[in-house]
């Protein structure tokens, strides 16, 4: 029979750290934790197996797995002493959730579960103090009216805030004990009301009650987004944890926290954290409180007056500490841990591996591997590549002016300007309407997932460094300021409202602002930004990276200023020059123009004539950046009704500048327009019909490269690229003229140089007979756009309207644009490099689409053998990174 309960704590641990796939992360580390010997409280955890069960089974609990938990909840009785429903001294525990990845805030926790009428007076009995156990219930109503049955969230908020109000209150702290007593009534009202049936009062149906809310958060739709955007597969499940609670909000002896082992926003040496006395753990993380500082000197940099937990608590803070340095030791990784101090006593309730900003995990896999704790093998394959991405792009200019509207709390780094916004639908439309955002609200929820993900940043007025905002903004690389207690938010009317009276300022929907992260500034208009440093740890790394990898990473740039940035950021070469950007530049698209409307060879000559001085002062400008490196160029690629006028009002005006007749013009548009154009007349179908094309850009190509190789003395290696080859014969006819074009160049300038004619596969029908066209070519460079676009067939233009439909449903892993179809284009492209290589040992091949940028097809590529990826600029380091990993795999 399979086993789905594992038991921690007590001196039993029937799992360990090894055990993430089977009972998540923090079931794993629970038992872990308890092995070692840490302080953890009884428990046991439902494994990520029984999720699949659970929806296999119609969301039903069989009788099998009711005995287990009946043995696991025996066993938290006989550690505890405690019994579950016991009227005199009852047994509480926590509901949990613990996927293998970690989720953080996007699946439900249910906490002081096991309390009813009968026994909130044993606990008020041997806890000694009223107010603790009526506080407590009221706790679990509000979250189990929540959680569990789906009640309006608001109404329990609204008669809390009513009840503090009544009697001039300000914190949820100051209500007694009746007061607590006379809200849990209108509270189980409430229930009654909305749900037809009085408050669940049998524990064991609150204990399945919240087992079946936790597995079923699984599939809740913020926990979908969260999972499509960090590629968390959904057959992975979560697993449940049952816990015994420990009481942080048992009096001023104490508290609740979240820490980390290190700083998650700039991966400092220092413990970085948050705690709240007489509170229990979702105080701190829901931002309902404003939490304290940690440490003393985090208090004191802050100029923050209420005393930090180092100064409030010392003997168990002195503990803590111990037990943040014995944590990060035995995992050899930065920790995020929660816990509770009940009447003085310590109790760890989670570690697990720290979100951290992209600048963070750099400092921290450095610092690390220098402090010998790892390898700095394991440095380079702790970094994720794509968080690269928050590191290589523009922060606030320090010398410019701006315009403080307010301060908060540094959450996330980085900065952003945008449009402000008050709910994360508005969000989600105004980003996909091109427009850029900044989310602002009161606190974020969970269900705020996809307008965080829509922004460029988020603002809240509340909560600390570890509230949800926090936490997820860290995670997706928006910068966040939370906490900012000066702000007013009217999300009904639009509208932020910063400081009163003569001198207070109003920010509405629409205005824009700009946030920095790494302060917490919150500023009006936008400001102006800087570029990265990109030295220190980040140059530490990628040197680390660069000693490992084995596949070359190029860049796709077409101008100067890309090339110039991809060698800045340690590209090899460029992988794909796309020559047509440079036909549509304003000054040379009349000669374009007229070669397209000429009547024969004569005429498109005598335009091809204009343009070659322009292409060659091009390829010139480029090879000068890429001097010595390779630079592959693909030959006009797109059909040529592009270059010609599309609007009424365009024709006369592009007649005149061209010297022919509006009619003649629109006969031609009509003549070459397509129905089909991508797989129409484009790529080497054009060479084909009209070789003066080709023969004049190879013929620019080698004049620039001769050129900028008697210059600087350090020849540029072009490889020239033919593109949308079907066929061996397109190659070998498309092959001579340029071989034509280049001898003449060579002979005329009395230099030669070194260059390679290979093709784009790019069709499926070139994949399969690479063979025969490997005997041409000298190269191939796999356009995997149009390769998955011709595979699938799917328009990558039209797919966004479907593709997130099909991944949602398990036809497509990922977005196929988006990350390589392994398995159909994959196969493909494993076949060419086989039967290339078969009729050409020692052929160069590499891919140039947007996946030369994306890790997991990079990690295929690697698996291949290809020789290098191309990527767009600012994702060459991501690129390096990624390929370092993949060899090391």
């Amino acid at each position: 029979m399979t086993q789905y309960v594992y038991r921690f704590g007590g001196g039993v641990s029937d799992g360990g750290k090894g055990d993430k796939n089977l009972l998540g992360g923090k079931g794993a580390n629970l038992a872990e934790m308890a092995s070692i010997g840490l302080p953890v409280p009884p428990g046991f955890t439902i494994s990520t197996e029984f999720c699949e069960v659970y929806y296999d089974e119609g969301r039903a609990f069989p009788p099998a797995l009711r005995d287990e938990v009946a043995t696991g909840i025996a066993h938290i009785e006989g550690v505890t002493s405690k019994k579950f429903g016991d009227a005199a001294d009852p047994l509480l525990v926590s509901v949990r959730s613990g996927a293998r990845a970690s989720m953080p805030g996007m699946m439900d926790t249910v906490l002081n579960l096991g309390l009813n009428d009968e026994t909130v007076k044993g606990l008020a009995a041997t806890s000694g103090d009223d107010r603790f156990a009526w506080d407590s219930y009221r706790r679990f109503i509000q979250m189990y009216a929540d959680v569990v049955l789906e009640l309006d969230h608001g109404s329990f908020e609204e008669a809390l805030e009513i009840a503090k109000e009544d009697k001039g209150y300000y914190l949820d702290t100051e209500l007694t004990a009746e007061d607590l007593q006379a809200l849990v009534a209108e509270y189980k009202a409430l229930v009654e009301a909305q749900w037809n049936k009085p408050f669940p009062q049998d524990v064991h149906d609150q204990l399945w009650g919240a087992v079946g809310a936790v597995f079923g958060s699984w599939q809740s739709e913020r926990a979908k987004v969260y999972r499509r955007l960090n590629d968390i597969p959904a057959a992975w499940g979560t697993a449940v944890n049952v816990q015994a609670m420990v009481f942080g909000n048992m009096g001023d002896t104490s508290a609740t926290g979240v820490a980390f082992t290190r700083d998650p926003a700039k991966g400092d040496r220092a413990y970085y954290g948050e705690f709240l006395i007489n509170a229990q753990g979702e105080d701190v993380v829901a931002g309902i409180r404003t939490p304290q500082y940690l440490t003393k000197a985090a208090r004191e940099t802050a100029n923050a007056k209420p005393a930090s937990m180092e100064e409030a608590m010392p003997e168990v803070f002195g503990e803590l500490a111990k037990v943040f340095d014995l944590l990060e030791t035995h995992y050899r990784d930065m920790q995020d841990i929660e816990f509770t101090v009940q009447q003085g006593k310590l109790w760890m309730l989670q570690t697990r591996s720290g979100k951290r900003t992209a600048k963070a995990a750099l400092k921290i896999a450095v610092d690390m591997a220098e402090e010998g704790l790892i390898t700095r093998e394991e440095a380079v394959a702790r970094v994720d590549p794509q968080a690269l991405d928050q590191l290589l792009h523009p922060t606030l200019d320090p010398a410019a002016k701006r315009d403080v509207l307010t301060k908060g709390l540094p959450a996330s780094p980085g900065a952003a300007s945008g449009m402000a916004v008050f709910d994360s639908d508005t969000a989600e439309k105004r980003a996909a309407a091109g427009d850029s955002v900044i989310l602002i609200r009161v606190e974020t929820s969970p269900e705020d997932i996809h307008g965080m993900h829509a922004a460029k940043g988020i603002l809240t007025a509340r909560g600390g460094m570890t509230s949800h905002a926090a936490v997820v903004a860290r995670g997706m690389g928006r910068p966040c300021v939370s906490g900012a207690g000066t702000i007013s938010i009217d999300a009904k009317a639009g509208v932020m409202r910063v400081g009163t009276g003569s001198t207070g300022r109003e920010i509405r929907e629409g205005d824009t602002i700009t946030i920095d992260g790494t302060t917490g500034e919150v500023m009006a208009g936008a400001v102006p930004t800087v570029q990265p440093e990109l030295s220190g740890d980040f140059g530490t790394l990628m040197v680390w990276a660069d000693g490992v990898r084995r596949l070359k990473v190029r860049a796709n740039a077409e101008t100067p200023l890309d090339a110039r940035v991809a060698r800045e950021f340690g590209a090899e070469g460029i992988g794909l020059c796309r020559t047509e950007h440079m036909f549509f530049d304003a000054a040379r698209i009349t000669a374009v123009r007229q070669m397209i409307l000429a009547e024969d060879e004569k005429g498109r000559r005598a335009a091809l004539e204009k343009l070659l001085p322009e292409q060659r002062a091009d390829f010139i400008q480029l090879f000068e950046v890429m001097a010595g490196l390779p630079v592959t160029i693909r030959l006009l690629d797109p059909p040529l009704h592009e270059f010609l006028p599309h609007e009424e009002s365009e024709f006369a005006e592009v007649a005149a500048a061209a010297g022919v007749d509006v009619d003649i013009l629109k006969r031609r548009a009509a003549e070459l327009h397509e129905f089909n154009p991508m797989l129409g007349h484009r790529g080497c179908r054009l060479g084909v019909t009209y070789p003066e094309i080709y023969e004049m850009q190879a013929r620019a190509i080698f004049e620039a490269a001769v050129e900028v190789a008697e210059k600087s003395g350090d020849a540029p290696i072009p490889e020239v690229m033919i593109p949308l080859v079907a066929t061996r014969r397109e190659l070998e006819l498309m092959k001579v003229v340029v071989d034509k074009a280049a001898q003449a160049v060579f002979a005329d300038k009395g230099r030669t140089i070194e260059y390679l004619v290979g093709t784009m596969i790019e069709l499926p029908r070139a994949a399969l007979m690479a063979g025969e066209i490997a005997e041409i070519g000298e190269f191939f460079s796999f356009g995997t756009n149009d390769l998955t676009q011709t595979t699938l067939g799917v328009s990558r233009d039209d797919a966004a309207r479907f593709l997130t439909t099909y991944v949602e449903r398990g036809i497509y892993a990922k977005d196929p644009f988006v990350s390589l179809d392994v398995e159909g284009v994959g196969q493909l492209i494993e076949i060419a490099a086989e039967r290339g290589r078969a009729a050409r040992p020692g052929i160069k091949l590499g891919i140039c689409g947007e996946h030369g940028g994306d890790p997991a097809s990079i990690a295929f590529c690697e698996s291949i053998g290809l020789d290098y990826v191309s990527a767009s600029p600012y994702r060459v380091p991501i690129a390096r990174l990624a390929a370092a990993q993949a060899a090391l795999k």
